[in-house]
């Protein structure tokens, strides 16, 4: 930690010549995890560290990157939160690499509050994130969107590299409003990739006084050489109110056979915060598979932010 810190202190005296910032952040999780989906109940350890870099030119244009480090010392190019980079100038940004592609971008997830140490409530068969078709080829995503008076609009692609097939295209737009104490979103997206599939999806959410909180997604897709009224639903709700926060989500899919065909799940997260950045989470998670195949999985453990 001292050697972090040390380099840490120097990458910021260093980039304050240019007008930049270089920060590190840390995050540890410990705990147990278990269920059908593992084959024995087992301990779970994870660590990651985060560099962010911001900047900003003569002109007023804003620059950045992001990377993390795994607990093995490589940089994780491989999942969301890999690499990540923005420019941005006014209401337009471009963000690229590791990013969320501009379908999934304006729509709400329904994972609103508390966290699992094992992602329990997000990885059940009926979520999925309104990943769409982000990480069809490398996950590379490039989106450029536009924000005003509460409506961000935003365009992306993700390129075959071998340059086979066609990129995934994606438009979204998303407003928000605050409604004399209770703030609604809503969010349209479009994205298609020729020979995968076109998809639609619309969310609604809200965040009402109390620290209650809500959403609502769907999504249709017309599956390349698949059915051509693929569905999935998602519905959740959380509550935050001090140190605690809970959340609560279910979703299905119906012909989709883009995955699992027919199948479904439920989630459950609760986050306790015993402040100093140490957490303790608890969270369980349920899918149902038609035909067969249901499991369950549960994870209970600390976090630690750095």
């Amino acid at each position: 930690m001292k050697t972090l810190l040390l380099a840490s202190t120097a990458l910021v005296a260093t980039a304050g010549i240019a007008a930049a910032e270089v920060a590190i952040t840390g995050y540890a999780e410990i705990g147990i995890i278990g269920g059908d989906k593992y084959a024995t109940d087992q301990w779970h350890t994870d660590i990651d560290v985060t560099f962010s870099m911001t900047g900003e030119s003569d002109g007023g244009l804003a620059f950045g990157a992001k990377v993390d480090l795994d607990e093995n010392g490589a940089f994780d190019n491989t999942t969301q939160g890999g690499e990540t980079y923005f420019l941005s100038y006014g209401n337009l940004r471009l963000d690229m690499g590791d990013t969320d592609g501009a379908f999934d971008a304006a729509l709400q997830e329904v994972a609103l509050a508390g966290a699992s140490i094992a992602d329990d409530e997000t990885s059940h068969a009926g979520y999925n994130g309104n990943s769409g078709l982000d990480g069809t080829f490398d996950g590379q995503i490039a989106r450029v969107s536009y924000s005003a008076a509460g409506f961000t609009a935003g365009l992306s692609a993700e390129i075959d590299d071998t340059g086979t097939l066609d990129p995934v295209w994606g438009l979204g737009v998303r407003y928000s409003a605050d409604l004399g104490g209770t703030t609604l979103g809503v969010g349209l997206g479009y994205q298609s990739q020729e020979d995968t599939a076109d998809l639609v999806g619309v969310s609604l959410d809200a965040k009402f006084g109390g620290g209650f909180s809500a959403a609502i997604n769907y999504t249709q897709a017309d599956i390349e050489g698949g059915p051509d009224d693929a569905t999935h639903m998602a519905i959740g709700v959380g509550y935050s109110m001090n140190a605690l926060s809970v959340g609560v989500n279910y979703g299905e899919y119906t012909d989709w056979t883009l995955g699992c065909g027919d199948c479904s799940g439920f989630g459950v997260a609760a986050t306790y915060d015993l402040g100093g950045g140490l957490a303790a989470h608890l969270g369980y998670g349920n899918s149902d598979f038609d035909g067969g195949g249901d499991s369950d999985s549960y994870s209970l453990g600390l976090s630690m932010s750095f």
